[in-house]
């Protein structure tokens, strides 16, 4: 347990960061999962949108710190390469 006052607000930090982040890392889900969810409806024009939104939230969790920049890069990514095939089948 913390003993000194320093170590103490550290913790009341942590909590308070914790939440943020978790909050954060469950819209992007969120985005994402739409996102999944206009690709298999099938619809181009749904999809584009949603990509665009999820895209959106992703790049704004990796400029916060919540998601490492190579992995909202590579997540951005692979949505897009999903968005592409769809739009040519």
């Amino acid at each position: 347990m913390a003993n000194n006052p320093g170590a103490r607000k550290a913790i009341r930090k942590i909590a308070r960061r914790t939440e943020v982040n978790t909050s954060r890392r469950s819209r992007v889900r969120t985005f994402v999962r739409k996102f999944e969810e206009a690709i298999t409806s099938g619809d181009a024009a749904v999809a584009k949108a949603a990509f665009v939104e999820a895209q959106s939230e992703l790049m704004r969790a990796v400029s916060k710190g919540v998601v490492h920049k190579n992995t909202g890069a590579r997540k951005v990514s692979r949505l897009a390469a999903r968005l592409k095939k769809l739009s040519l089948a």
